[in-house]
C-alpha cells in the first residue's frame, strides 16, 4: 500500500498533463522552498504557525531595496492562502508600516494595484508576491515616498 501511495502522490504532484496539485501538495512545495532560502535573501516566507495544518497563515518579509526610501529596512507581511488558493490569490496584509501606493492605510495590499494580484494565475506563489511587492518599491512613485518611522506597525 504505502508503494502505491508513494508512486499515485509523486505522479499528482509532477503531472502536466492536465490534472491539477492539490492545494496542499502545492502549499508544501511552497513552504519547502521557502525553508530552502530560495533566492537572493532580499525576501523570505514560511507558515506563521508550524502547527497550522490547513496551511493557512504565513508570514513573509522583504528587505527593502537600496536607494530607495525602503534601504535597510526589513517589512514583515501577513499572508493568508485561502481554500481557494492557488486559484485565487491570497491576501497580503504589510505588518510594519509603510507609505506605497498599493498599500491602504491599515496595511492590506491593494489587489487591484499589484499586476501579479490583478491578474493571478495559479502558477504564482507566495514568493512570486514578495517579489513583485520588492519590485513595486523600486517604482518612482514609491521609491522617494517619504517612510513611517522604522519598526512603527498597524
Amino acid at each position: 500500500m504505502g508503494r502505491f501511495c508513494e508512486i499515485f502522490v509523486g505522479k499528482m504532484a509532477t503531472s502536466t498533463g492536465g490534472a491539477v496539485m492539490p492545494r496542499s501538495f502545492r502549499l508544501l512545495e511552497e513552504l519547502e522552498a521557502g525553508q530552502k532560502g530560495v533566492g537572493d535573501g532580499t525576501i523570505s516566507w514560511g507558515l506563521e504557525n508550524e502547527d497550522d495544518i490547513d496551511l493557512r497563515a504565513w508570514t513573509g518579509m522583504i528587505i527593502g531595496p537600496p536607494r530607495t526610501s525602503f534601504e535597510n529596512r526589513m517589512y514583515s507581511l501577513r499572508i493568508e492562502a485561502g481554500n481557494n488558493y492557488p486559484e485565487q490569490p491570497p491576501v497580503v496584509r504589510f505588518i510594519n508600516r509603510i507609505n506605497m501606493n498599493c498599500v491602504s492605510s491599515t496595511g492590506a495590499v491593494d489587489i487591484r494595484a499589484v499586476p501579479i494580484l490583478s491578474r493571478w494565475s495559479r502558477e504564482y506563489t507566495i514568493k512570486s508576491v514578495l517579489q513583485e511587492l520588492r519590485r513595486l518599491m523600486l517604482l518612482k512613485d514609491n521609491m522617494k515616498l517619504s517612510q513611517p518611522p522604522e519598526g512603527s506597525t498597524y
